[in-house]
């Protein structure tokens, strides 16, 4: 009995390694469309490891339930995230899938990027456990058949399982020391990977609490001004007085986050129906961004709303919300607070998403507005259309008015939510028979309804008369259209624009709208979401400088050049510049270039390697600076 144990447990070894790694192949095929030879050694030695260590320290009786129930675990861990890399386009470090609570919230969404592949990884255990049921529905017949294993088996087993443990320790060792300076994150998972990749991870997270308890923030503020101050970005900052300042100060302000909201659609229509024609008459008569680019991380929409509050990056491994909703976050509305005015928020969603009932009050919000504020009228998993968020907020926002006070108010949209589904009674729009049920008809039908929507809100706003003391600022908080679900092509065919899977995808809207503006402006100025802070506090004759405020992006409206960072969606050192989009490969001289002007390849991008340099360290003090912040 003993030997037959001591058999079953050696195939069990072998058999279960070789799935795993297996599984790690996949995986590598499904992040990277490709199995790098070279490397897979690095996912074989994890595997090993923990395999021959489970094997030394299990009884021979339960050696095969708790190979299995590993194979289990790793299994869906392997399958959460590539649901994840399908949906976010980014491999996850454990820390975002700390976020797979959130999963629940938008089912429906991550539902439609589950791909039929992705259950590949528990056919196995499927057969293992269908084997198993025969088994004992034959009465126990033994299908492993057991023999005389000799001595010398025994012993070249053993050597076996000895090299598997220090062979996978020290080449899992190698492949962490080997790639921890990689700042490319798929890269750096590729080469590490994708378990070694999670130790990566968390080794930095261990160095940054390091950081956390022995750093001074006011060093860090130094450190800022001074990389600052070494790259020149316009003569306009040395002016007495910077262009629009003041000119709206004391005025109410309105942000509008529009859900998955891309620039592409303004200014276009659809077989004669114009697609946002209160969008496109806002940007005719204010100001109006059209290179602006999202820069969230992990946290999606949630990101967005830490990033245009407080001119931060986000760090890229985790939502900010959930790591840093404890601090004290300065933000243009605890800087308009000081000045008298009231911070307000509407979402039509539960506080708790995204762990916005911390991060409210770590940016200053007086007060929030979330679900049990609206009426319901069941218009996606949200539950609240846009219509019953702006009918509301109308209705607050009066009652401020009435009280003499200003306010700041910001606005986070959701019925242009991924999977794009408005419900036929909201539909303004009729999208041709090609494109019905595809995700560019329900994308559009759902960018039309939001700019509908915000139709009515300007309508109620005028109507309590609001609106002619009002800066409105709206702005996408991240792209809509999946790359995999939608070809370009059949977008240029729709609309008869050109449309570059990265550019395109990445560029969202910035609308301000000014009381008492006579023409319109363009301004072609690059941009992202750090810098909606700053040009907004330009605008109500906010100082920055003056107050000690620390900004990571810029004013738009005062400056000549522009570089902003982005990753998460984009590997890090990756940036776009007033002429092109940059994403680096190992190093910047191997990474690639692209034209934000005719979204062509860029050859010699040799002379923008100082802005890559530039935004690697810009981002990192930001990282540095938001970890050594306060907690509340």
């Amino acid at each position: 009995m003993k030997n037959r144990m001591y058999g079953l447990g050696r195939a069990q070894f072998y058999m279960v390694s070789g799935l795993l790694l297996l599984k790690l192949l996949l995986l590598r095929m499904l992040f990277f469309d490709r199995i790098a030879w070279e490397w897979v050694a690095a996912d074989a030695a994890p595997v090993l490891l923990l395999m021959g260590v489970l094997y030394l320290i299990t009884p021979a009786r339960m050696k095969t339930g708790v190979f299995w129930t590993f194979n289990m675990l790793l299994s869906l861990l392997l399958f959460a995230s590539s649901v994840y890399f399908n949906h976010f386009g980014s491999v996850p470090t454990y820390l975002a899938l700390y976020e797979l609570n959130q999963v629940f919230q938008i089912k429906e969404s991550v539902e439609s990027t589950v791909e039929l592949v992705d259950y590949l990884f528990f056919a196995d255990i499927v057969i293992f456990l269908g084997l198993s049921f025969f088994r004992k529905w034959t009465r126990g017949r033994d299908f492993y058949r057991s023999s005389y294993i000799s001595p010398a088996a025994r012993r070249v087993h053993f050597m076996v399982i000895m090299v598997a443990i220090i062979g996978g320790l020290s080449l899992s060792t190698y492949s962490i020391h080997a790639t921890r300076g990689i700042t490319n994150e798929l890269v750096q998972a590729e080469s590490a990977g994708f378990l070694n990749y999670e130790v990566v991870a968390a080794v930095k997270v261990k160095e940054d609490n390091g950081l956390i308890e022995t750093g001074d923030i006011k060093d860090t503020v130094a450190k800022v001004a001074a990389l600052e101050s070494s790259y020149s970005y316009s003569d306009k900052t040395a002016a007495a007085v910077p262009a629009y300042f003041g000119s709206q100060k004391g005025k109410n302000v309105i942000v509008i986050q529009m859900e998955a909201f891309q620039n592409f659609p303004l200014f276009q229509s659809l077989n004669g129906q114009v697609l946002t024609p209160v969008l496109n008459k806002l940007a005719k008569g204010g100001l109006y961004f059209p290179r602006v680019f999202q820069q969230i991380g992990p946290g999606n929409t949630s990101d967005a709303e830490f990033m245009s509050n407080t001119s931060i990056y986000p760090i890229g491994s985790q939502a900010m919300s959930t790591g840093f909703g404890d601090r004290v976050l300065p933000s243009l509305p605890r800087l308009l607070r000081e000045k008298g005015y009231g911070a307000y928020t509407f979402h039509v969603n539960d506080v708790s998403f995204w762990n916005r009932k911390e991060l409210y009050p770590a940016i200053g919000f007086d007060s929030y507005f979330d679900k049990g504020s609206f009426t319901d009228d069941q218009f996606n998993a949200f539950g609240a259309s846009d219509e019953q968020l702006y009918i509301t907020g109308v209705k607050e926002l009066a009652k401020l008015k009435e009280k003499g006070k200003p306010f700041y108010a910001q606005f986070v949209t959701t019925s242009g939510h991924h999977p794009f589904k408005v419900p036929e009674a909201f539909q303004k729009i009729t999208v041709p028979d090609h494109l019905k049920n595809t995700m560019l008809g329900d994308y559009l039908t759902a960018i039309n309804y939001t700019d509908y929507s915000l139709g009515t809100f300007i309508d109620g706003l005028k109507k309590n008369g609001l609106w002619d003391n009002t800066v409105l600022v709206m702005y996408g908080d991240h792209f809509g259209l999946q790359p995999q679900a939608v070809d370009p092509a059949k977008i240029e065919a729709a609309l008869g624009i050109k449309y570059d899977f990265r550019i395109s995808r990445y560029n969202i809207p910035l609308i301000i709208h000014v009381p008492g503006m006579q023409q319109g402006q363009v301004v072609d100025q690059t941009g992202g979401q750090v810098d909606i802070m700053p040009t907004v506090a330009n605008l109500l004759g906010v100082s920055l400088q003056q107050e000690r405020f620390t900004a990571f992006g810029h004013d738009l409206l005062n400056i000549d050049r522009n570089v902003i960072g982005m990753r998460y969606y984009l590997p890090t050192g990756s940036f776009f510049n007033n002429d092109i989009l940059f994403v680096p490969g190992k190093t910047f001289k191997d990474g690639v270039a692209v034209s934000l002007e005719t979204l062509q390849p860029v050859a010699d991008f040799s002379k923008y390697e100082k802005d890559y340099n530039y935004i690697l360290k810009l981002m990192s003090l930001s990282d540095e600076y938001v970890k050594l912040l306060p907690k509340r």
